[in-house]
């Protein structure tokens, strides 16, 4: 079909499946009638100057597994100036499909048979045995358009539009002309109508939009959570439930036989999984200090893990105060000791001019595994999942900022 614009002198041509009721020319905005000769005729014009659309008259993608092409644009305002672009669309079958954007985000629509009662406005709508909530009723104008229309845009008569919304999903229900259709919409991401035309602009997104889902599922997230943290602690018990603390090294050295000279202890066998190697040491240091330095070595791969530690104990008075530093006794661990035949190599030492320190007490403990990590784990998890539901919380509110129906005024 081609019409001539007898303002701007501009032809528009589109083969479209239907009876073209309004055509409103892309390039000045003038809206024709059909007559009842059949004959176009000029009855108004939209002043708007909103005009940068994404898409253009003509233009053609490929969704829902057909090609569809743009037959009509609409620009609907809400008051005070709330804007959103409509896109009309059909394709060989002559079947319609609405892609309607709002602040960068997409929202496929699709005409549905059923035909629900909302002049009351319920607060809730249900369909498919699904409940949708409302977010909004209004009046809505049609303040700009383009293109090929088989209905008549309506000039002085608003449409009133009420919306239930179960992201990321929606029913919009339109009463125009003394006609009300149903639409069920769902939310559509960007990449997927850059993918449906390929030479598509995208404008900026922000904000949050009516039906946009949230990045993450609160309820699975919990959900899996909730099993994770089960199979771990299921996991730590069966690998641990037969493990107990084994004494692998216990003796007091002597300095005066031993001093930084290395002991090789009597070889030791772990079972089970992995834990740390405690080592306590003390020794009667005043006003000074010893070192031991430790080696654990795997009798099977030779591998070797090395530790050390000072103690040093000083004490003292000045300034009319008395201070103390250190202590004689310490406490470290070898962590993640795994089950093998082991065997210690232990070099105690003390300061040279230290003569009243005779000894250095040593004790190693293979421990009971420990329930750290699993723990912090779950709590890194509780962490997450508060941060995620945080976030959700801010979410929502600000989807149902501009709704007179939000629950979180």
């Amino acid at each position: 079909m081609k019409i001539p614009c007898y303002d701007c002198n501009t032809e528009t041509e589109l083969q479209v499946g239907f009876e073209v009721v309004n055509f409103v020319c892309p390039n000045c905005q003038s809206l024709y009638t059909r007559d009842k000769e059949g004959s176009f005729r000029r009855t108004s014009q939209y002043r708007t100057e909103i005009n940068d659309f994404p898409l253009s008259i003509g233009d053609v993608g490929f969704l829902n597994g057909s090609e569809y092409k743009v037959t009509g644009i609409l620009v609907k305002n809400v008051h005070p100036d709330y804007r959103w672009t409509e896109f009309i669309l059909q394709n060989h079958e002559n079947e319609f499909i609405y892609l309607s954007i709002s602040q960068g985000h997409w929202i496929l629509l699709t005409e549905m048979e059923e035909v629900f009662h909302v002049k009351d406005h319920p607060l809730v709508l249900e369909h498919n045995n699904e409940d949708y909530d409302i977010f909004e009723y209004s009046d809505v104008k049609i303040i700009n358009a383009q293109g090929f229309f088989d209905f008549e845009l309506p000039q002085k008569n608003v449409i009133h539009l009420v919306e239930y919304i179960r992201p990321p999903y929606m029913i919009s229900i339109e009463r125009m002309n003394g006609v009300e259709t149903a639409f069920y919409g769902k939310y559509i991401k960007k990449n997927e109508i850059k993918k449906a035309f390929k030479n598509i602009v995208l404008p900026y997104q922000f904000g949050v939009n009516v039906v946009q889902p949230y990045r993450f599922d609160v309820r699975n997230t919990a959900v899996i959570f909730c099993f994770i943290a089960l199979m771990i602690i299921t996991a730590n018990w069966f690998i641990y439930k037969d493990q107990f603390e084994q004494n692998v090294f216990s003796k007091s050295i002597k300095f005066a036989e031993f001093d930084n000279r290395e002991i090789i202890s009597d070889a030791f066998i772990l079972k089970g999984g992995s834990a740390p190697l405690t080592i306590k040491v003390s020794t009667d240091v005043d006003n000074s200090w010893a070192n031991l330095n430790i080696a654990l070595v795997n009798e099977e791969t030779n591998d070797e893990i090395y530790a050390n530690k000072d103690i040093e104990y000083y004490h003292g008075y000045s300034d009319g105060e008395s201070w103390i530093e250190g202590n004689n006794y310490e406490e470290f661990n070898i962590c993640g000791v795994k089950a093998g035949k082991y065997h210690l190599l232990i070099t105690p030492m003390k300061a040279p001019e230290d003569i009243n320190n005779s000894e250095m007490r040593i004790n190693v403990v293979w421990n009971e595994p420990s329930n750290r990590n699993v723990w912090l784990v779950i709590i890194s998890m509780i962490v997450i999942f508060l941060v995620i539901r945080f976030f959700k919380y801010n979410f929502e509110k600000e989807r149902w900022s501009e709704s007179s129906y939000s629950r979180y005024n």
